[in-house]
């Protein structure tokens, strides 16, 4: 079975799996720990593993190499990308720092290792508004999600300038969609992610990250929920919270980066020590600097 080679391999490599909580189940069920990308490089960097591997996409690897330079990183499908990610690079950043130099950036964790270098802190879904909220500045460049960068301008005095990225998955859930989910399970609470438009955002019963879902609906007395995020965290919500009920409130919301990585993959990607995350020096040491203004500010989930 592809599972006892992957623990063999595991063993033999020193090896942790970590998982993102839109990856195909198979793949969250032989993870050694789940959870959203930030969370998952903070596991790492504190494991004694010698190689982590990571099941989720490019920008996530990254995040795990830039806070683990000691260890060996594996990116088991090359393909694995994130179209947002793609969406801004460190050049295109550079020329907005020039129209707005009195401006910081503030950087979601969704972006290549060269975009985090270019910015001054970063930030996750889970506490941009408090990262925002944090800084002096007053002028504010936030990239690359405009949806994330609209719910933090709902909620905060300084001047938000976003940048004209998004993510499909979440993008292209519609109000509709909810509308039309609502109307079955009236019953059900909506959850739905920073990363959807602001009138998918008004639907909402919560807005909350990836981890932030997980934790909510455990403690929550509801027994159903319409979740506004990437199908792929049904599955572990659903095995979670057996009792419970979950609905997409879209069937189009699928990241195909995030299915690629599979149990076969993650064999191969061991054997052959394949695909690692290699990043130059002054690259990493510059974007860790924005990663670390953010930890000290902290989390919010």
């Amino acid at each position: 079975m592809l599972q006892d080679r992957i623990k063999e391999l595991k063993e033999e490599r020193n090896a942790i799996i970590l998982a993102h909580n839109y990856q195909i189940g198979e793949v969250q069920d032989i993870a050694d720990y789940k959870g959203d990308s930030l969370g998952l490089s903070q596991k790492a960097a504190k494991s004694d593993a010698d190689v982590i591997v990571f099941c989720g996409v490019d920008f996530m690897a990254e995040s795990a190499a830039i806070l683990c330079p000691d260890k060996t990183v594996l990116l088991p499908e090359l393909s694995a990308k994130c179209p947002m990610a793609a969406m801004i690079t460190a050049e295109s950043l550079r020329a907005e720092k020039e129209k707005h130099p009195d401006a910081v950036v503030v950087c979601y964790v969704n972006t290549t290792a060269e975009v985090k270098a270019e910015s001054d802190i970063c930030c996750t879904s889970a506490n941009a508004i408090k990262v925002v909220n944090s800084l002096d500045d007053n002028e504010i460049i936030f990239v690359p999600d405009k949806n994330l960068a609209l719910y933090v301008a709902a909620h905060t005095d300084k001047k938000i300038i976003p940048w004209e990225g998004y993510c499909p998955s979440h993008h292209f859930i519609q109000r509709s969609d909810v509308l039309t989910v609502k109307a079955r399970r009236s019953e059900a609470e909506i959850l739905v992610h920073p990363e959807c438009k602001p009138e998918v955002i008004e639907l909402s019963d919560k807005v909350l990250s990836t981890d932030g879902m997980i934790k909510y609906v455990k403690k929550s007395k509801a027994k159903e929920f319409i979740i506004g995020s990437e199908t792929g965290i049904l599955y572990r919500l659903r095995k979670e919270n057996p009792d419970k009920r979950f609905y997409p409130a879209s069937d189009r919301a699928v990241c195909p980066g995030m299915k690629v990585n599979t149990l076969d993959a993650i064999v191969k990607s061991l054997e052959n020590m394949e695909h690692k995350i290699i990043m130059p020096e002054d690259i990493r040491v510059r974007s860790k600097q924005a990663l670390d203004r953010m930890l000290k500010v902290g989390r919010d989930d």
